[in-house]
């Protein structure tokens, strides 16, 4: 089989993959995109964008429930069928790519729907369902292949109809009843969007909610999902599953069972080094990430993006890393990738968001720290806002350099308050400067100023 020559091939085009494959097209350069499955990856059918149109539908419903705290009286009938037809038709066109692929095409660049594998230094060979394609790509090989969905190995869950989250988003009627296994940020939304439509939802959330994120957010969330109805289990791990064709049981370490028709597996994603290839670059094939340096080179003509580099499975990330990357393909000047002001946001009801260290994180690394908390429902904003006000602001302040190096934002709109914090921390903001600032009256991020006050004098 001939190989092709090309400037460059991208395999895996989630986010990262596909905006470095459409800049590097649209530069001129001859680029192959490769993707056994759908071009855009995790994101656009599976995750952030699809299940924050779940996240707005039930938040709808949750806040036509408070109307009769704040105005009146309101009766809501909840109709999944509306959220299901939406996900379908307008959100992931039936989990059809075809757009996109005719997107990419057009920036110039060529897809080719199979598994591509690194046979070589400067080869990639790509099984589709017609054949082998082997490619020598003269300037780089950039690698996102993103990551599938993790499933512990407990005893009898295999074979069982679970659910990750992909099913999940898919589904078109809403359980009666639902366990959740895994109390992050994927866990934790999907709880509270069923539960909101009407299942019984119990989550079985190890250690607690949110396990990186602040106790403090995590805490207030566990007395969130109680009010709600929905049932959170920590401290407690699963050991056995059963399934007897119609019901779920989730055996727990401490004798207690858990049924549900439904059980939903959110225990983490993971990725396969191996099917990659990148052993024959003498690059470790059993280990969990690829080392990347500033400019994501992970390899001589090879650049690692997203997952893979252990930096966070966030679609930002590998966005803000196929920039750099392109930037050095191109051999243009850039600056390299900095993570200490990594965001993040778990689109609960409050939302919960993060950036930079947690206070646990800051002390690990041996930094002097102390610590400022606001709660929300004492702000002039909260107590205005009434229902579903709940929220708070936790700072984390590096005394020896006077700046935050940590920021957790939670409550109505919490990821859009975050922004603030994310600037503070990025471009290492003094916190005299922030003392120093005007926050808008009365808004939720005036509650800043009240978190710095709790900091304590300079």
């Amino acid at each position: 089989m001939a190989a092709e020559s090309v400037d460059v091939v991208v395999v895996g085009m989630g986010p990262g993959g596909e905006d470095a494959a459409t800049r590097l097209a649209q530069a001129g350069l001859s680029v192959i995109g490769v993707d056994g499955r759908l071009l855009g990856g995790e994101c656009p059918y599976y995750a952030c964008v699809p299940t924050k149109a779940m996240v707005r539908a039930a938040g709808v419903v949750a806040e036509a429930r408070r109307v009769h705290e704040l105005a009146g009286s309101a009766t809501v009938t909840p109709d999944w069928t509306i959220v299901a037809a939406r996900i379908r038709d307008e959100i992931t066109d039936n989990w059809n790519d075809s757009a996109a692929v005719e997107r990419f095409e057009k920036a110039g660049g060529q897809f080719v729907r199979g598994w591509g594998t690194i046979t070589a230094p400067g080869e990639v060979t790509v099984r589709t369902d017609s054949g082998e394609r082997v490619f020598h790509p003269a300037r780089a090989i950039v690698l996102n292949p993103g990551t599938a969905p993790a499933v512990p190995p407990l005893p009898g869950l295999e074979g069982t109809p679970f659910w990750t989250n992909r099913d999940a988003v898919a589904v078109t009627e809403v359980p009666a009843s639902l366990i959740v296994l895994g109390g992050g940020p994927v866990g934790v939304e999907f709880a509270q969007i069923y539960a909101r439509f009407g299942a019984q939802v119990t989550v079985l959330g190890g250690r607690r909610l949110l396990p990186n994120d602040e106790p403090e957010a995590a805490e207030l969330l566990t007395k969130v999902f109680t009010s709600e109805g929905i049932s959170v289990r920590t401290g407690a791990h699963a050991t056995t599953v059963d399934h007897d064709g119609a019901t779920f049981t989730v055996h727990l370490d401490n004798g207690e069972q858990v049924r549900a028709t439904r059980l939903l597996v959110a225990t983490g994603r993971r990725t396969d080094l191996a099917a990659l290839g990148i052993g024959v670059l003498g690059l470790d094939e059993s280990a969990k990430s690829i080392p990347v340096d500033d400019r994501l080179r992970a390899a001589d003509k090879v650049w690692a993006l997203g997952d893979i580099t252990g930096r966070g499975a966030f679609t930002h990330t590998s966005m803000y890393q196929a920039r750099i990357a392109v930037a050095d393909i191109l051999n243009q000047h850039t600056t390299g990738a900095e993570y200490h002001a990594m965001p993040h946001v778990t689109f609960t009801d409050p939302e919960v968001g993060a950036v930079g260290l947690t206070e646990a994180q800051a002390r690990e690394q041996g930094l002097t720290i102390r610590t400022g908390l606001a709660q929300l429902p004492d702000s002039t904003r909260g107590w205005l806002h009434k229902a579903g006000n709940q929220g708070l602001i936790k700072l984390v302040e590096d005394t020896d350099r006077g700046v935050l190096v940590g920021a957790t934002s939670v409550g109505p709109d919490g990821g859009e308050v975050l922004s603030a914090l994310v600037v503070a921390v990025h471009a290492e903001v003094p916190t005299s400067t922030l003392r120093d600032m005007i926050y808008a009256y009365p808004t939720f991020h005036r509650a800043i100023e009240s978190a710095l006050d709790a900091l304590g004098p300079v």
